[in-house]
């Protein structure tokens, strides 16, 4: 799956010079599998680019099989619907946040990211990951024992920030072993994106979370 996605922001795949990501690919793939027929001109508006970006993103992703486009819009083929199918099986929830004491931004998307706490040390390389789709800031969290952990921060963030533990604990319904990402930025696309590049980070090219 993972390699699929990203095999379409190959250079010699045909086009113009990109100018969108693989967060865009997703996002598309998302509101195509969910929103279906959905024209060009929402999918421009919803991802935050340009329609010749757009033209390409629909392009690739119906050259890869994933969808296929007719008069009343984008809709998903069979293949394109398994690929979101295992997409919502690795980051089972997303949830906007309200500002609380641990994310202070104006905008933050967090991503439910299932099974794979123990790949998580210090949070430094999902936060690079963020910053480097416009993110402005991330964090990572892990579920481990009925304690939601924030590595080098607190061992425990419902005793240390219980407002902020029960904001994520009400939009979230966490599992032993799960992670929480969350972007954070001025607006919600790039908070969104953010969420997403840290959680994508820990992903194998097979779709299974990282070792």
């Amino acid at each position: 799956m993972k390699e699929l996605l990203e095999s379409l922001l190959d250079e010699k795949a045909p086009g113009p010079f990109l100018s969108f990501s693989i967060f865009h690919l997703i996002k598309a793939l998302e509101l195509i599998a969910t929103n279906y027929p959905i024209g060009r001109g929402r999918l421009s508006e919803e991802l935050g680019i340009g329609e010749g970006a757009i033209r390409t993103v629909v392009e690739r992703l119906r050259n890869a099989g994933l969808i296929t486009v007719s008069k009343q819009g984008c809709l998903p083929t069979e293949k394109g619907e398994k690929i979101w199918s295992k997409m919502q099986r690795l980051f089972p929830q997303k949830a906007r946040l309200k500002p609380n004491k641990l994310a202070v931004a104006a905008c933050n998307v967090a991503i439910r990211v299932r099974g794979c706490g123990d790949k998580i040390r210090s949070g430094l390389e999902q936060r690079d990951a963020a910053l480097l789709a416009g993110a402005k800031g991330a964090m990572t969290l892990f579920f481990r024992q009925g304690r939601l952990i924030l590595p080098t921060i607190s061992e425990d963030v419902r005793q240390d920030y219980p407002d902020a533990f029960r904001h994520f604990t009400e939009r979230l319904q966490l599992e032993e072993n799960d992670v929480i990402v969350v972007g954070s930025a001025d607006t919600w696309d790039k908070a969104e994106y953010g969420a997403l590049a840290a959680a994508w980070s820990l992903i194998d090219n097979d779709g299974s979370s990282r070792s």
